[in-house]
C-alpha cells in the first residue's frame, strides 16, 4: 500500500485579522482615538529598495499568522503558497517554489523534507514566532544559494540575546467554527541573575473542514482525471474528508548575558498530524526535534562590530499513511532526515563608508525514504547531501545614495547509496521510464549581487538591483524514482542535470512620507538550465491498476516577469487607513509555452479604522483566473473573490492588556482555488467556505 502525498491550502487560526494583511496595529491597547493606523505593511529595513527585504512582526504579525508558514505570508507582495491543506503549505515567491525558496530558523535550516515535495509540512511552527523575515537579493546571499526566488527565515526568543527587566508574556486562544477547530499559544519569559529563560508551546486542533458546493472544480459533472485516463473520482459537499490538521510543539531556551554577548542553548519538540486531501486520501505523522546553539561577542577585536557562532542539529521523520481497502489507514512510508549545520559571521565596523559580514557555512543532511511493506526504498534513494560555503556581505551609504554588495561561494556534493536497485514499475506507452544512474555529483557554486538606491527628493527613492543566483539539482531532482500518489505523478530524476543559474534584474520606485505612500516592484529572472519536470505525453507508470502520469526532470532556458506595488492612505487624526495592492507575474519556457504552477494576478482593498480601544476592519482581494499554464496542467484555474471582515476590542486591566476578537473570513462562501497548487489537490480540493473566528489574546 502506497501512501498518496498531497496537502491542500488553507488560510487559518490564529488569522483574526486577514483583512489587516498589511496594517500595524500595534497600538490595539491604547485608548487614544487620534491613533494613526499605519498600513504601509511591516517594518522594512533601509536597504528594502534594494533587496527588498520584509519583515513581519508584533501584532502585524500575530494578525497574520496561520497554521502553516505559507498561510501566514501567502498574502504579501509577490508571495503565494502551495496549497497543500492546513497541515502543509509552503511560500511561493514570485512563481518559485520548492528548493528555490529557502526555509530558515534563526538563520539556520529548518532541516525538514518541505522542499521535496509540496505535502510535506514546513517544520518550523510558527505560532510563537516573533519575527518572519522575507529576503532577496544581497541579503538572501547571507544564508544560502539557489534562492533565486527569496528566502523565508523565521526568528524565535527562544535564545534570548538580553535580559528581561521583568517576567513577560502572552496567551492566545482562539476557535473557528468552518472545521470547529481549537488553537491555544503562549509564552513567558524571564531571567535568573545572568540566565535568560524563555518556555513557548502551541496547540492546533481542526477537524474536517467545511466547503463551498463541490469538491470537485467544475461540479459534480466534471470529469477530471490525472492522468486524463484515470476514471473519474467521488465529489463531496460539505466537510472535505483527510482535511484535518492537529499540531503541537513546545521550545525551551536558555541563555546566559555578559557585558560583551551572550551564548544559549535551545530545544524544541514538534509534532503534527495531518491530512492529505487528495481523491485517494491519506495521512502524515511528523515530528523533529531540534537542537540549537548560539554564541555571540560584540567588539570582539579592532575594527569587528561582532563575531556570531551558530549551530543546530534536527532529527526529522515523518510516517506517510494510506488508505487500504477497508477504508483504514495503513502506514505505507517512512521519511527521515537528520541535517547539522554551523555557521560563522564577523561583522566588520564601517571602512570607507561600507560596513559588511562575512563568514563560512557547513551543512550535512542525510534523508531517507523507506517503504515499510518491502523495506525498500520509497520514490528517492538514500542521499547524503554536503555544503561547504563562503559568503560575504556590504552596505554602504554616502549622502542620498545607499549601495550594496553580495558573493557567496558554495561547493555542494550530493551523495546517493550507489547499492540501490530501482523498481520497474507498471507502464503503459512506448517503453518504461529510465532509470536515473546512480553517481556521486560535486558542484561549484557563484552567486552574487549589486545594487544602489537614490533617494532623490526627501520620502523618494529608486533602486535598481542584479543579482545572479546559482543552484545545484537537489537530491530528489537527481535521483528519484518512483510513485508519488501526491501529485499523481511517477517521478523520474535525472542525474547529469547541471547546475541551475538565474540572472535577476529588479527596478524599485518607493515613497516613503506623508499620508500617501506606495511602492512598485519590476524584476525580470533569467533563467539558464532551468529544472523543471516534464510530463512525458501519452506515458504512464506506477503499479498494478495504479498508474500516473511520467514526470521526467529536465532543463531549459526560462524567464519569469513581473510586477507589485501597493498604495496606502492614513486619515492621520481619525485613525483610519487604506491600502491598494496588486501583483502579477508569469514563467514562460523561452523556447514557447509557459512555467507549471505560475500564481495568478492579483489585486485587494483593505480598510481599517480604529477607535478607543476598537478595530474594525475588512479585506477583499480577487484573484483573476489562471489561464496561461503548462501544457500538460488542466486548467484554467477559476477566479475568485475573498471578502473578510474584523473586529477586535483591546483593554488594558492589571498591566495585562486583553484583546477579544472575531473574524468572518470567506464571507462570500466562493469557491477559491490556487494556481499554485499542484493539480492532483487543486482539482478536487478547494479552500474551506465561509467561518467564523472568535479569540481571546492577553500580554503582559
Amino acid at each position: 500500500m502506497r501512501i498518496k502525498h498531497a496537502s491542500l491550502p488553507i488560510k487559518r487560526s490564529a488569522l483574526w485579522f486577514v483583512a489587516s494583511a498589511a496594517f500595524t496595529t500595534s497600538a490595539l491597547a491604547q485608548q487614544n482615538p487620534n491613533l494613526q493606523i499605519d498600513v504601509t505593511g511591516s517594518r522594512e529595513s533601509s536597504n528594502s529598495i534594494l533587496t527588498p527585504t520584509k519583515i513581519l512582526q508584533g501584532n502585524e504579525l500575530q494578525d497574520k499568522l496561520g497554521t502553516t508558514l505559507g498561510a501566514t505570508i501567502g498574502n504579501e507582495l509577490g508571495v503565494s503558497q502551495t496549497g497543500y491543506g492546513t497541515g502543509s503549505s509552503r511560500p511561493v515567491m514570485r512563481g518559485l517554489e520548492g528548493a528555490r525558496v529557502q526555509i530558515l530558523q534563526n538563520g539556520l535550516s529548518v532541516g525538514d523534507v518541505s522542499a521535496i515535495s509540496a505535502d510535506h509540512a514546513v517544520a518550523s511552527p510558527v505560532a510563537n514566532a516573533r519575527q518572519i523575515e522575507i529576503l532577496r537579493g544581497a541579503a538572501a546571499l547571507l544564508y544560502g544559494s539557489g534562492s533565486s526566488g527569496g528566502l523565508v527565515n523565521v526568528i524565535n526568543d527562544r535564545i534570548l540575546t538580553t535580559l528581561p527587566d521583568k517576567p513577560t508574556g502572552a496567551v492566545n486562544t482562539s476557535y473557528d467554527t468552518v472545521s470547529n477547530g481549537r488553537a491555544a499559544s503562549g509564552v513567558i519569559e524571564g531571567s535568573v541573575g545572568s540566565v535568560a529563560v524563555h518556555v513557548d508551546t502551541a496547540i492546533n486542533n481542526n477537524q474536517n473542514y467545511r466547503i463551498p458546493g463541490n469538491s470537485t472544480q467544475g461540479g459534480p459533472n466534471q470529469v477530471w482525471g490525472v492522468p486524463p485516463s484515470e476514471a473519474p473520482f467521488t465529489n463531496y459537499t460539505g466537510k472535505l474528508p483527510n482535511s484535518f490538521n492537529n499540531q503541537n510543539n513546545l521550545g525551551i531556551g536558555a541563555s546566559y548575558i555578559g557585558k560583551s554577548g551572550y551564548t544559549g542553548i535551545s530545544v524544541e519538540r514538534l509534532n503534527n498530524n495531518y491530512g492529505i486531501p487528495t481523491p485517494e486520501g491519506g495521512m502524515i505523522e511528523q515530528s523533529q526535534n531540534r537542537y540549537d546553539f548560539q554564541h555571540q561577542t560584540r567588539d570582539p577585536f579592532a575594527g569587528f562590530s561582532s563575531i556570531k557562532f551558530s549551530a543546530a542539529n534536527s532529527n526529522y521523520n515523518h510516517t506517510e499513511f494510506g488508505i487500504n481497502e477497508d477504508g483504514a489507514y495503513q502506514a505505507a512510508a517512512l521519511w527521515k532526515n537528520i541535517a547539522n549545520e554551523a555557521r560563522l559571521e564577523l561583522a566588520h565596523k564601517a571602512i570607507m563608508g561600507w560596513k559588511g559580514t562575512f563568514g563560512a557555512q557547513v551543512t550535512r543532511s542525510s534523508v531517507e525514504a523507506t517503504e515499510i511493506e518491502t523495506g525498500s526504498y520509497a520514490i528517492l534513494p538514500s542521499t547524503k547531501t554536503n555544503s561547504n560555503a563562503l559568503f560575504w556581505i556590504e552596505e554602504g551609504k554616502w549622502g542620498a545614495l545607499q549601495g550594496n554588495l553580495g558573493l557567496r561561494y558554495d561547493l555542494v556534493s550530493q551523495n546517493p547509496n550507489l547499492a540501490t536497485e530501482f523498481v520497474a514499475p507498471d507502464y503503459s506507452g512506448s517503453s518504461a521510464p529510465v532509470a536515473p544512474s546512480l553517481q556521486n555529483r560535486n558542484f561549484n557554486l557563484l552567486s552574487y549581487s549589486a545594487g544602489g538606491l537614490w533617494n532623490f527628493a526627501n520620502g523618494y527613492g529608486t533602486g535598481l538591483s542584479y543579482t545572479v543566483s546559482q543552484r545545484a539539482p537537489s537530491a530528489q531532482e537527481l535521483y528519484s524514482y518512483g510513485i508519488h500518489e501526491s501529485t499523481a505523478t511517477f517521478a523520474v530524476g535525472n542525474s547529469n542535470l547541471n547546475k541551475e543559474t538565474s540572472h535577476n534584474l529588479e527596478l524599485n520606485i518607493q515613497k516613503t512620507m506623508g499620508k500617501v505612500k506606495g511602492k512598485v516592484n519590476v524584476y525580470l529572472n533569467k533563467f539558464n538550465n532551468y529544472i523543471y519536470g516534464y510530463y512525458v505525453p501519452g506515458e504512464s507508470a506506477g503499479e498494478g491498476d495504479e498508474l500516473f502520469s511520467v514526470v521526467q526532470a529536465q532543463q531549459a532556458a526560462a524567464t519569469i516577469k513581473g510586477v507589485e506595488g501597493e498604495l496606502t492612505h492614513n486619515w492621520g487624526n481619525v485613525g483610519s487607513g487604506a491600502r491598494l495592492f496588486a501583483d502579477a507575474s508569469q514563467g514562460t519556457f523561452d523556447a514557447g509555452g509557459n512555467l507549471p504552477l505560475q500564481p495568478a494576478p492579483r489585486i485587494g482593498l483593505q480598510v481599517a479604522h480604529q477607535r478607543n480601544g476598537w478595530l474594525a476592519n475588512a479585506s477583499y482581494t480577487y484573484s483573476f483566473q489562471q489561464n496561461r499554464l503548462a501544457s500538460w496542467e488542466v486548467g484554467p484555474t477559476p477566479s475568485y473573490n475573498l471578502l473578510n471582515a474584523g473586529l477586535s476590542y483591546t483593554e488594558k486591566v492589571n498591566k495585562i492588556s486583553w484583546t477579544g476578537y472575531m473574524m468572518v473570513k470567506n464571507i462570500l462562501n466562493d469557491d477559491i482555488r490556487y494556481a499554485t497548487t499542484p493539480m492532483a489537490v487543486r482539482l478536487y480540493a478547494p479552500q474551506p467556505g465561509r467561518s467564523l473566528m472568535v479569540g481571546v489574546r492577553a500580554n503582559f
